[in-house]
């Protein structure tokens, strides 16, 4: 199940408190194939990424990577940009770029891939999960 979402913008973030530092550390090659520990996040993403993480300039952002409750179909995808880390953190590094899951979304995001399109018919990031089983007709949340 692949969805699509826009660019992360620039000073978007959401507002949060600081965490606690400590966090479980995985170390991650860019890679296009999707493995069944963790997000992957291809080359085009991280050069996405990276792009946006210069414009912001501020090198202590990462990219977080979160499932929440709401949409259509039950849960829907959260990417922003974010400064905080919390206890439980999995944080993934793809070259520069790191992606940070939080504890509870990780069994969600298992083995899911993040990719960047820029075509002439569509720009964004994709996620395609293989533990969603389904998603609604907009295409912004899962199930």
């Amino acid at each position: 199940m692949t969805m699509q979402y826009g660019a992360v913008p620039k000073g978007h973030r959401p507002p949060g408190k600081p965490g606690n530092p400590m966090r479980e550390l995985m170390q991650m090659t860019v890679q296009d194939e999707a493995t069944t520990q963790g997000v992957v996040l291809t080359e085009a993403a991280a050069a996405k990424v990276n792009n946006l993480l210069q414009q912001e300039g501020r090198d202590d952002l990462r990219l977080r990577i979160a499932v929440q409750p709401g949409g259509c179909s039950g849960l829907r995808y959260q990417l922003y940009f974010d400064e905080r880390q919390m206890d439980g953190d999995v944080i993934s590094e793809f070259g520069t770029v790191r992606v940070v899951t939080d504890k509870m979304s990780v069994p969600y995001l298992s083995g899911a891939t993040i990719d960047f399109v820029d075509t002439i018919e569509k720009q964004g990031f994709t996620i395609d999960n293989p533990n969603a089983t389904g998603s609604c007709a907009c295409g912004d949340s899962f199930h």
